[in-house]
């Protein structure tokens, strides 16, 4: 149920078919930056704006506050470039500082976030969930994702943030594991389990609904 599209529905500004000379790319403009070179982290604003933001979103449901933290998460990127030495993607980075910086919100206004599905559309979602109810209710898709968008929101409530973080990060934002855990700062391990844990979660919250 891996999506990679951004809030609008729109696809992301680089796509992950060339990761590596992304990556390269990255680097360059890093450097560049580093070297005093303020346009450079312009470029990277550009390319990573919609998705930091669609992140963020995510894990807050509130487009004011989103747009808020995205631009502070790139000003904290940008106070601290000279820090970044490349041992991981810029991207990676990039991801953990707007997560952590959402996370933090959310932790001193203790707000109770909401998982949103405005990024999936009907054509192309490999959502396990809404392909299942697609078979058995065809007729009735667009009802029945208004419902289920109601559905999640509530179960999503119930997951921690750390749980919560995970599934915005790999179900929306298409992450591996390992991307995934470099963003959050734990192993491979911790997020396959956090991942199976919430989706037990969500499943079971959802079963009544499903059935």
């Amino acid at each position: 149920m891996s999506l990679s599209k951004s809030v609008d529905g729109s696809l992301p500004v680089e796509a992950d078919s060339a990761p590596e000379s992304a990556a390269n790319a990255d680097q360059l403009l890093v450097s560049r930056v580093q070297e005093g070179d303020v346009a450079a982290f312009d470029v990277l604003v550009r390319k990573y704006r919609e998705r930091l933001y669609g992140i963020i979103y995510n894990l807050t449901s509130n487009r004011e506050d989103a747009a808020d933290l995205t631009q502070e998460a790139f000003i904290k990127a940008f106070s601290s470039i000279n820090r970044f030495k490349g041992k991981s993607a810029f991207f990676t980075w990039l991801y953990r500082i707007g997560v952590n910086t959402a996370l933090s919100h959310l932790k001193r206004n203790r707000f109770r976030r909401f998982f949103s599905l405005e990024t999936i559309q009907e054509e192309g979602s490999h959502a396990q969930v809404l392909e299942t109810l697609a078979a058995k209710h065809k007729s009735e898709k667009g009802a029945l994702l208004s419902e289920l968008q109601e559905k999640l929101n509530e179960a999503m409530q119930k997951l921690s943030p750390k749980h919560r973080t995970v599934v915005v990060l790999f179900e929306i934002e298409g992450l591996s594991h390992q991307e995934i855990a470099d963003v959050v700062g734990c192993s491979v391990g911790t997020v396959r389990s956090r991942l199976h844990y919430a989706k037990q979660q969500l499943q079971a919250d959802l079963k009544h609904f499903l059935d």
